[in-house]
């Protein structure tokens, strides 16, 4: 059928809008897909259809903006549709959502039709929840993996070692890649940290980065970067790097779900398409993270190193402590400011140094840099000697920043509120959802003065009225907001007293 071309500016996926009339004509219904060619110039692209009865009138047809750029239509202009086959991914998709399991090659061609758009939302969501409720086994995640590289951009250093780090989340404030990063590339070894945004914390690697730097950078300009200084933290959204991750993550999010083999194969396609060969995973352990006891740590640890070697890669897990946040702070502007403070010389707060010289040791001692048992010593030395800090300048130089920054140059939002304890006694626990939801209804992280700094930790003694946090926000609506929510959850627990309540009665 012929119809009449509108562009329309919407980027989200390849798709065409018709009016229910002509797509019946055609033989599609909403989600099916059709085939638009361009008679000018030959052109074919394959679109999913969504049709209405008012947008689009009859013998006209709104060609979306992503999916015209090959065809190259112009407004007014005529093009063929037709009806299209369904691609062969759908029925590899049913395969696993009927319990089977999936080979390389259909593996791959999900993977591939995941990153062309070739297959919609629902289809993918589909694959996810299938692969959620039927866990991919080993093989399969092996498949996944070497899927999402392929079908990215790949980095190829011509020396090696290439180091690299990763956290699986779950605890706020875990600010250390800001250390991590430049004590490593400060020992001689080269680090290409590519790092996520925030989906549901209050600050991913790249949020807090983005502070200091630009952090949206090609995969050629991460290895040209990396070459001159020996390590970047940028955001992977933007190289282009194993992208199916990205588009995965996205359909995950309003589920809140992390399929195990999903997620490893995201963490290790990342680190094998930077081409890192030695790579240190942090694995948070504690009642409020991904990863609840040592046991199920200790079984995620032997996959992450079983797909290491299936990989070629050197992989160690360190089984962090994940009950509380790391530092004192949770927010972009808040993390910057107190990661900034530690490299510049102070020794405090020792949750965030320990961590940090921990995973740096295990990189150098994995690499050769430092003896089994002296990697945490040398990283040390690197950061109280200063080097870290001075990488770290020509690390933010290099990405577009102002290298000459300081710590007390970076400050919290204008609008803040104080938590008083209510009672006298020790803090006994800390919720870390709560502190980060909090901390999101603050505004963080796309608001970067937004956040949480904690006065008191767990284990210490508190008196009545004395201060356990402080809640920033860049705007009074946001922390409005983030006081009503406050009301209903539970972040501190002080000797058996709950504090649910912000304010408090005694401060209203």
């Amino acid at each position: 059928m012929k119809l009449t071309v509108k562009i329309l500016d919407i980027a989200t996926r390849r798709g065409v809008l018709l009016n229910r009339l002509d797509a019946w004509s055609i033989g599609v219904m909403d989600g099916d897909r059709v085939q638009i060619i361009n008679p000018k110039n030959g052109v074919a692209v394959t679109a999913v259809v969504a049709t209405t009865t008012t947008l689009a009138g009859q013998g006209a047809a709104g060609v979306y903006r992503i999916t015209n750029e090959r065809l190259n239509l112009a407004d007014g202009e005529v093009a063929e549709i037709r009806e299209a086959n369904r691609p062969a991914s759908l029925d590899f998709i049913k395969k696993k959502m009927d319990g089977g399991r999936l080979s390389k090659d259909e593996t791959l061609t999900i993977i591939k039709d995941v990153v062309n758009d070739d297959i919609s939302a629902a289809e993918l969501t589909a694959f996810i929840t299938a692969s959620y409720i039927n866990p991919l086994d080993m093989d399969e995640v092996e498949h996944l993996t070497r899927a999402m590289v392929e079908t990215g951009e790949q980095i190829k250093f011509a020396s090696r070692p290439i180091v690299d780090k990763h956290s699986i989340g779950g605890v706020p404030g875990n600010k250390i890649s800001l250390l991590v990063v430049p004590i490593i590339a400060a020992s001689g070894l080269k680090i290409p940290k590519t790092s996520s945004r925030a989906i549901t914390g209050a600050g991913g690697t790249a949020d807090l980065m983005e502070v200091l730097a630009h952090v949206e950078f090609s995969a050629r300009e991460v290895q040209e970067m990396t070459e001159k200084v020996g390590g970047v933290i940028v955001w992977g959204g933007a190289t282009n790097i194993a992208p199916a991750d990205d588009r995965i993550i996205l359909q995950e999010y309003p589920f809140k779900i992390d399929a195990r083999g999903q997620m490893l194969a995201s963490v290790m396609a990342k680190k094998f398409a930077v081409g890192a060969n030695i790579v240190v995973i942090d694995i948070p352990v504690g009642n409020h993270t991904k990863v609840p006891t040592m046991q199920d740590g200790r079984k995620l640890a032997r996959e992450f190193i079983e797909l290491g070697e299936r990989l070629g890669m050197k992989v160690e897990c360190a089984l962090t402590y994940g009950d509380i946040p790391v530092g004192h702070s949770i927010g972009p502007d808040l993390e910057v400011s107190e990661a900034l403070r530690v490299l510049e010389g102070a020794t405090e707060p020792n949750s965030l140094i320990q961590k940090s010289i921990s995973i740096a040791g295990i990189a150098l001692e994995m690499s050769g840099k430092a003896a089994r048992g002296t990697g945490a010593l040398m990283a040390q030395e690197i950061l109280s000697k200063g080097k870290a800090l001075e990488k770290f300048r020509q690390i933010i130089e290099i990405q577009g920043g102002d290298p000459k920054v300081k710590s007390d140059d970076i400050k919290p939002g204008e609008h803040q509120f104080v938590v008083n304890s209510p009672a006298s006694g020790y803090v006994i626990e800390m919720n870390n959802q709560s502190l980060i939801t909090l901390a999101r209804m603050a505004g963080a992280p796309h608001d970067p003065g937004a956040g949480i700094l904690l006065h008191a930790k767990k284990g210490k003694l508190i008196k009545a009225g004395e201060p356990l946090f402080t809640i920033y926000a860049d705007r009074d609506w946001r922390l409005q907001k983030a006081l009503e929510e406050g009301r209903h959850l539970m972040p501190v627990i002080v000797e058996g007293m709950l504090l649910d309540r912000v304010p408090s009665l005694s401060e209203l």
